[in-house]
This record gives structure tokens, sequence and C-alpha cells, in this order.
């Protein structure tokens, strides 16, 4: 794994870091700074917790403490909450969102951001914030660009994008993987009735994440 200046990492919701989270850990490990942007607090997500223990008003007010919590199993010291709006992101006004990603990109100076592919990401917002990223980075000089990684997982996404440029066994850091997907308690990510981390059908989606680099024309 190559060192990294600084690592950005914007996503739309909390729980979409633990995709990446894997990664993340390698690299503080390494000793690059990571600072993640997340735009929402899923406020409008359907889960509540099984059984559940969150209601449409409490949901927001967990869910950022899992968010924090979720960081400290990953090791990120650096969190921004944006506070948009869930499932609304593709409806903000662009350029607001464009100059207030620009002036971070020009503070913090990341060498690589991570996020979603846009197009090839299943929700709107993940879409949408893939989007934002892209755009925001085109408006640079090519060579001040930093790199840009994205997650992708549409059912069509190799078909259309080719296979993914990298693809990561992090399967020394699932302890703290866990630990992040486990700080989601109203999302009970992954295990879908009694299965474990350990389920044969789990554990291969824990411990490979896979990343397309954007390319800018």
């Amino acid at each position: 794994m190559e060192q990294e200046r600084h690592i950005l990492v914007v996503l739309p919701h909390p729980d979409d870091e633990c995709g990446v989270s894997g990664t993340l850990v390698e690299h503080i490990k390494n000793g690059t700074p990571v600072t993640y942007v997340c735009l929402t607090l899923g406020e409008m997500g359907r889960s509540m917790g099984n059984p559940p223990f969150a209601n449409r008003v409490t949901l927001p007010v967990i869910r950022k403490k899992e968010l924090e919590e979720s960081c400290r199993a990953i090791g990120i010291s650096d969190l921004r909450m944006w506070g948009l709006h869930d499932k609304t992101v593709e409806f903000e006004d662009r350029e607001a969102l464009i100059e207030r990603l620009g002036a971070l990109i020009q503070e913090l100076r990341p060498s690589l951001i991570i996020t979603f592919y846009p197009g090839f990401s299943v929700h709107p917002d993940h879409d949408a914030t893939g989007a934002l990223v892209v755009q925001t980075v085109e408006r640079m000089a090519a060579e001040e660009r930093p790199t840009v990684y994205c997650v992708a997982f549409s059912k069509n996404c190799e078909a259309v994008l080719g296979p993914p440029d990298i693809v990561r066994d992090v399967s020394a850091h699932l302890k703290q993987k866990i630990g992040s997907l486990e700080s989601h308690r109203t999302q009970g990510l992954f295990l879908a009735g009694k299965k474990s981390y350990e389920d044969e059908e789990v554990k291969p989606r824990l411990v490979t994440e896979r990343f397309w680099t954007y390319r800018f024309t």
C-alpha cells in the first residue's frame, strides 16, 4: 500500500464507511491522516434496530452516536458531519456544495479521495455524492488533482467499468471492521437472520474491498 499524504473520505450516510473500513485502518496504521465527511445522518433510514429501539424522532441522534463509535473503531479522529438531509443529496445546491468541498480540499490537500462511483452505486445519495466529488475535482488543475477511488456495486458495474483497479484483502483488519459494523446497531449490517460474521456467505464480503480509479478526461 502506497503512503498517502492525506485521505479524504466523502460518503453520504453513517455506515457507508464500513465498506472501506479495512483499507482505512491500514492507511491509518501506516501513519496517513484520514478525514471523513459524512453528508447526512441517515435519518430517513427504515431500520430501527432488531428488535426496534429507535423511532423516527430518535434515529438521527442514535445514528450520530453510532457513526462516532464506528470512527473510533476504525481510528478516524477527524470526522466532519455536514448535516444535509438524508435521501435529498441530489437536490441540494450543487454549486454551494462544490464550493464547500473545494475549500475543504484546499485545506487538507489530500492525495486520495474515496467516494462512490456516480451511476454505479445503487442509492441516489451514493450517486449524488460521487458526482459531487468528481465535479469538484474536475474543476481543479490536472496537476493538482488528487486520485479518486470509487466504490461501485451495481449489478452492471463490472460489465461497464471493467474489473476493479484495486482489490484489497483486509483480513488483517477484520477485528476493526467488525467493530465498525457492530457500531451501527440500528442497521444490523450484514447479519440477516442468524448469520455471524464467520458465515461462509458473509466473511468473503468483509475481507475484500474493491475500488475503481476515476479517470478524468
